[in-house]
């Protein structure tokens, strides 16, 4: 596999451990509520669904670290549609940002896996 291929989905990997972070651990501190645009009190009464939510991504960097450890492209295929789908339904429901910020990541490192078969 490519060193571009292997760095695009280790960034997609980070970037899923940064959200779990974000969701799990700091939903109702300053910086949870900035970056998602929250008033505590929301926060609050929100913070196990987001919890979840972290719970969730962490699953999704778990298998892009396997695929990526064990060289199989075939699971990094898979985590990465599982995230370009995933980021393509937040952006319709939530917030379309999230297209550029999970989606477009994503999209560009399944590409290059893709390539470098």
């Amino acid at each position: 596999m490519t060193v571009v291929a292997v760095v695009l989905a280790a960034l997609v990997a980070a970037l899923h451990a940064y959200f779990l972070v974000l969701e799990m651990f700091l939903w109702t501190t300053p910086t949870g509520r900035r970056v998602f645009g929250l008033d505590a009190d929301f926060a609050e009464k929100s913070k196990a669904l987001a919890a979840n939510q972290g719970l969730y991504n962490g699953f999704l960097v778990a298998g892009l670290v396997w695929g990526l450890v064990a060289d199989r492209t075939d699971v990094q295929v898979f985590f990465l549609v599982c995230v370009v789908v995933a980021g393509v339904y937040g952006a319709a429901t939530v917030n379309r940002r999230i297209l550029f910020v999970q989606a477009v990541p994503a999209v560009l490192a399944l590409g290059a896996v893709l390539l470098a078969r």
